[in-house]
């Protein structure tokens, strides 16, 4: 193992997305990530998805990278015993069971930080340690429509739509994750002591709606679904241009929107009082919006962002999977990695972010069910062989 945080160990007890992303993170970096699995069927990630050749599905070959997988049975008092074991030699753990059902097994925060005081326990939930609904279940669809995010997408006069995709909140909740571990190793090197990390799903969301809560407290804003639009600035869109196909414009200022009507051959639309500023044409939305969406149609889209290019218009394609494929500055920046897996050559999205110093690496996609429980629990616990033996009899591992 390499990278800078190489020697940090990490057991992801975790199943699907959220958590495991945050380990997903640390692994890429250099951190040993234990995926801890239950015996016979493992995380139900590995089916969650489009199948592979190997029987594991595509989401678990790139979600599930760098990770070693170990197969041990929480409820079984002798698998709960090696985790307790294995926690004592650890860094970091990740869960993300309801309120309580590590705190069942003799898994919590608790007893693990008794023979670790530095260890540091994420806890990721659909609502959170607390509070009122801290039982319910739920995923990442439930976290966008508490959050408020799904009342946001869609059009105007349309049913709030999936924004983007099913497992936003997850990754979020990943990201926010690994900041937070990060935060607290950095703590527990300074003080020696770990602590317990508490993320919601549905705050991962709501934390990044910019000021839908004090526009509400303070002026009683209730902001719904505006399609492409954007609330705060106009124009600030999706627009078609003449071969069918759609460009994004962010026009967030009116230095932008002058060099915008400079590319349009309009150049007196910055200096007309009805749209010289952003508030002015906020208030003409429609407006502004249909003269910006016919200017867009007049061309089709490689002409188009030629003419804004050569304008510093901020304007980019809206790409499906088949255009970023196609790319060159995606290739460019390597950000299509190709890599061997056990169901043969797949492409994956490469890790993020780029450092100068310390790069992250893919050193290979996600691993079979219990492909390292032998190699592992004798590595860090000096079990034998015979006592691997009799466990995988007492189906604790």
């Amino acid at each position: 193992m390499s990278g800078p945080l190489s020697g940090i160990r990490v057991l992801d007890a975790a199943t699907f997305l959220a958590a495991p992303f945050c380990g997903t993170i640390l692994a890429e970096f250099g951190a040993e990530v234990i995926k801890v699995e239950q015996p016979g069927s493992g995380d139900p990630l590995r089916r969650f998805g489009t199948e592979t050749e190997c029987g594991d599905t595509l989401v678990w070959l790139s979600e599930a990278r760098n990770k070693s997988s170990v197969t041990l049975d929480l409820r079984n008092p002798e698998g709960a015993g090696l985790f307790r074991r294995m926690a004592t030699e650890s860094h970091i753990v990740l869960e993300n069971f309801r309120p309580g059902t590590m705190e069942k097994w003799g898994l919590g925060y608790d007893a693990l930080s008794r023979d670790n005081p530095a260890l540091v326990m994420l806890r990721v939930s659909a609502y959170g340690q607390t509070g009122p609904l801290k039982m319910k279940p739920g995923f990442a669809r439930i976290a966008h429509g508490f959050g408020g995010l799904a009342n946001l997408a869609g059009e105007a006069d349309g049913p709030p739509v999936m924004p983007g995709s099913t497992s936003l909140a997850d990754y979020m909740s990943g990201l926010w994750s690994a900041v937070a571990v990060m935060i607290a190793l950095r703590e527990a090197e300074k003080t020696g002591r770990g602590q317990e990390i508490d993320i919601a799903l549905y705050a991962s969301v709501f934390r990044v709606l910019d000021e839908i809560a004090p526009a509400y407290e303070r002026f009683g804003i209730v902001r719904s679904r505006m399609g492409a639009d954007t609330i705060t600035t106009v124009p600030h869109s999706h627009y078609e241009t003449r071969d069918g196909k759609w460009v994004a414009l962010a026009c967030s200022s009116d230095k932008m929107f002058a060099r915008l009507a400079n590319a349009m051959e309009r150049p007196e639309l910055a200096s007309d009082p009805r749209y010289a500023t952003n508030s002015e044409r906020v208030a003409r939305r429609a407006e502004v919006n249909a003269m910006v969406a016919t200017f867009f149609a007049a061309q089709d889209r490689a002409e188009m962002l030629a003419l804004c290019d050569r304008h510093e218009v901020p304007v980019g394609p809206i790409y499906d999977i088949a255009d970023i494929f196609a790319d060159p500055h995606y290739a460019a920046r390597g950000d299509l990695l190709r890599i061997e897996t056990r169901a043969g050559e797949m492409t994956f999205p490469v890790t993020v972010p780029r450092m100068s110093l310390t790069p992250a690496e893919f050193r290979h996609a996600g691993p079979a069910l219990g492909a390292d429980t032998d190699r592992v629990l004798s590595e860090i616990l000096g079990l034998s062989p015979e006592e691997l033996d009799a466990l995988k009899r007492k189906r604790a591992i």
